[in-house]
């Protein structure tokens, strides 16, 4: 699985090192671009979500009850 996780991320990085250089079609924009790194971004936070679920739970957690709002 993260051996097709790092091709992936590296045919993206290529494809936007590319985008970037001024390669491809210049009257698509950037949005493909855009479409991958957030695509790529869900698919990091989901994956640290589903290893660390409980510590980042546990750590919101704490920092909430730490939190003053504005009480006395």
């Amino acid at each position: 699985m993260l051996t097709r996780l790092a091709a992936r991320a590296t045919v993206a990085w290529l494809g936007l090192r590319d985008a970037a250089l001024g390669g491809g079609d210049r009257e698509r924009g950037d949005v493909p671009g855009w479409v991958l790194v957030t695509a790529m971004t869900v698919a990091l936070v989901l994956a640290v979500w589903a290893i660390a679920n409980q510590q980042i739970t546990e750590i919101i957690r704490n920092a909430l009850n730490k939190a003053k709002f504005g009480g006395p």
